[in-house]
C-alpha cells in the first residue's frame, strides 16, 4: 500500500519540483561568484567552453547537494513553515529518488568536469559537495549553533571551482574570495534566522538566535560583517583588483556594517530590520563581486 501511495505521489511531480529540489536560486548565486572568480583570475572574458563547462559542472555537484540536503532533512522541513511545501515533504518526489537523484548528479558532474575542464576543479567542486552534505547537513546542523559559521565553508568555494578552472591552480586571491563569502554567511543567515526563529525552535535546529538569544547573534553578526569589510579590503592588495573594486567595496561594505545600527537597538518581536539586514545581506553579495568583475576587467 504504501508504495502504491508513492507511485500515485511520484506520478504527480513535475519538471518544476525536481528543479525545486536543486534550490535553483542558490544555485545562481554560487554560479555567478564562480564566474566572477573566473573573470577575475583571466584578467578577461574566459572562452565560453570553458565557461559553459566550468559552470555546468558546478550548477551539477550544487543541484546533488541541495537534493540529499532536502532527502535528509525532509523530517524538520516538515514543520518548518518556509519548507513545509518542499516535494519530499508533499510526497511528490519519494525520498530515495531524490538521494540518488543528488549522488547521481554529483557523480556526472566530476566526470564531467575531469573530462572538460580539470582535475583541481573537480576537486573542489567535490570538497564543496561533502562539505555541505556531510560536514554541514548531516553533522553540524542540527549539533551545535555554530552550524552556518563553519557550515559556511561549503558556499564559500565556488570562487575557489572558478578560480581553478582558469588557472589549475589556488592563490591568495582566491582564497580572499572564498574569505569573503565565509564571514558574509553568518550575518546573511543569521538575520534569516532572527524573523524566523519559531520555524527554528519548532524543528529543533540550534540556529544562533534561538540558542544564544537575539542579542548575541545581533552582535556577533556586527563582527562578522566589520570582518568582512577587512577581507574586502585586503583583495585590494593583490592587485587583481583596481581602485574602482576598492571603492565599491568601501561604500558597500560600510553601508553593510551600517544597517547593523538600528539592528541592534530594534528587540523581538520586532523584526522590519533583522528583514533588512537579510536583504541588503543579498545585494552586498551581488555588488562585491559586480566590484571584483568591474576592478579586474579594468586593472
Amino acid at each position: 500500500m504504501i508504495h502504491a501511495v508513492e507511485e500515485v505521489q511520484a506520478s504527480r511531480a513535475t519538471l518544476g519540483d525536481y528543479l525545486t529540489l536543486t534550490k535553483p536560486r542558490i544555485i545562481a548565486l554560487l554560479v555567478v561568484t564562480a564566474y566572477c572568480a573566473m573573470v577575475v583570475a583571466d584578467g578577461r572574458i574566459p572562452p565560453l567552453g570553458l565557461t559553459f563547462f566550468a559552470l555546468l559542472g558546478l550548477a551539477m555537484s550544487t543541484a546533488g547537494a541541495h537534493a540529499v540536503n532536502m532527502w535528509y532533512d525532509r523530517d524538520i522541513d516538515a514543520v518548518m513553515s518556509r519548507t513545509r511545501r518542499r516535494p519530499l515533504v508533499t510526497g511528490k518526489i519519494p525520498p530515495q529518488q531524490a538521494l540518488w537523484m543528488g549522488i547521481g548528479l554529483e557523480l556526472a558532474s566530476i566526470a564531467l568536469v575531469l573530462w572538460r575542464v580539470n582535475s583541481l576543479t573537480a576537486v573542489w567542486t567535490t570538497i564543496g559537495f561533502l562539505f555541505y552534505v556531510v560536514i554541514y547537513t548531516i553533522w553540524l546542523k542540527r549539533r551545535t549553533p555554530q552550524n552556518i559559521v563553519i557550515g559556511g565553508a561549503a558556499g564559500s568555494i565556488p570562487p575557489l571551482v572558478g578560480w581553478a578552472a582558469v588557472t589549475g591552480h589556488m592563490s591568495v586571491a582566491a582564497w580572499l574570495m572564498f574569505l569573503i563569502i565565509f564571514l558574509w554567511t553568518p550575518p546573511h543567515f543569521w538575520s534569516l534566522a532572527l524573523y524566523k526563529r519559531d520555524d527554528y525552535q519548532r524543528a529543533g535546529v540550534p540556529m544562533m538566535p534561538v540558542v544564544r538569544g537575539e542579542r548575541s547573534t545581533k552582535w556577533q553578526s556586527a563582527v562578522y560583517a566589520v570582518l568582512l569589510l577587512g577581507a574586502s579590503i585586503a583583495l585590494y592588495a593583490t592587485h587583481v583588483v583596481d581602485v574602482i573594486y576598492l571603492v565599491i567595496a568601501l561604500i558597500i561594505g560600510l553601508g553593510f556594517i551600517a544597517v547593523h545600527v538600528p539592528l541592534l537597538r530594534e528587540h523581538m518581536p520586532q523584526v522590519r530590520w533583522a528583514k533588512r539586514t537579510f536583504h541588503m545581506s543579498l545585494w552586498y553579495m551581488t555588488g562585491i563581486f559586480f566590484a571584483m568583475v568591474a576592478g579586474g576587467l579594468w586593472r
